[in-house]
């Protein structure tokens, strides 16, 4: 019994012993924390996307504390993050633009009741391997799609979305703009580049990203950009260039007018704010 109370009270002193080293360890080697970056942290949104560059919030907060990240890279946070931080850090932030992502292809894939495909991007072989858009791309010929540059459609974009705004839709990634925060973390995983920002609620919209030659392009999709550069000559406000095949928005200079959508021959420009007739393809009526 005696033995044991020894034991127990050697125990003690020695926990008594490491307690107090540690509690002066504490103290010498105590670090002080800059009170700036909590703060930091409490103004963003703590998603993590990594859409600013760096691993998470916190390294992001860190950055601006010493200065070596500019205020306002937070898509997620927007405009009142950007605020808060500039406030905290006593400078002054410019206005941040809201920007969501574009997945630049239009392939999306129709068949007839035949199991024919009538439109959209055409498959040149069954793809059997990893789920995944970066092991397709790597398969032989720039993988399973007849158009390198088109959209793979097995969702490594969807699993890199925090905030539930991507899902594939006939072989073909979609942006649901009223839930994307234009983070771009969509845009960091997608092999073919395929995603850029872009401001949201655009009325015109050339969503393809091919860059090869008009009949190649026809052989890999029915509705790809073939660089025919008739929406360059009717833009009245020079806002579409036609540069290694392919025709480019400057939203800078498009004012939505949409006469770019009414002479593209592959009825590839979309407008929201134009009613098609299908069977004609003619514009019925327009909602300015």
């Amino acid at each position: 019994m005696g033995e044991i109370l020894i034991a127990i009270a050697i125990l003690g002193g020695l926990g008594v012993v490491f307690g107090a080293v540690l509690a002066a360890a504490s103290k010498v080697f105590y670090v002080e924390t800059d009170p700036r970056l909590e703060q930091l942290n409490e103004c963003l949104p703590g998603a993590n996307c990594g859409g600013c560059g760096y691993a998470g919030c916190g390294g992001y907060a860190e950055a601006v504390l010493k200065g070596e990240a500019p205020i306002g890279k937070c898509a997620s946070g927007g405009n009142e993050c950007a605020q808060a931080m500039a406030a905290i850090m006593g400078v002054k932030a410019e206005a941040v633009t809201r920007k969501v992502a574009l997945v630049r292809c239009s392939g999306q894939k129709r068949y007839d009741k035949s199991g024919n495909l009538v439109a959209g991007a055409r498959v040149k072989a069954e793809y059997e391997g990893f789920q995944d858009c970066l092991s397709a791309s790597r398969i032989g010929g720039n993988g399973p799609l007849s158009c390198k540059f088109g959209c793979l459609g097995f969702g490594t974009c969807v699993s890199a979305c925090k905030y539930d705004a991507i899902s594939v839709v006939g072989g073909v990634a979609q942006v649901n703009e009223d839930r994307c925060v234009g983070c771009m973390a969509c845009a960091a995983v997608c092999p073919r580049q395929l995603i850029v920002p872009v401001e949201p609620n655009r009325n015109v919209v050339i969503a393809c990203n091919s860059m090869a030659k008009g009949a190649v392009t026809t052989r890999g999709c029915t509705v790809g950009c073939i660089g025919c550069g008739l929406c360059k000559k009717i833009c009245p406000r020079d806002a579409i260039t036609v540069t290694n095949n392919l025709a480019v928005i400057d939203y800078s200079k498009c004012d939505n007018c949409g006469l770019c959508a009414t002479v593209c021959p592959k009825k590839l420009i979309k407008d929201s704010n134009v009613e098609n007739l299908p069977d004609r393809g003619v514009v019925l009526a327009r909602n300015n």
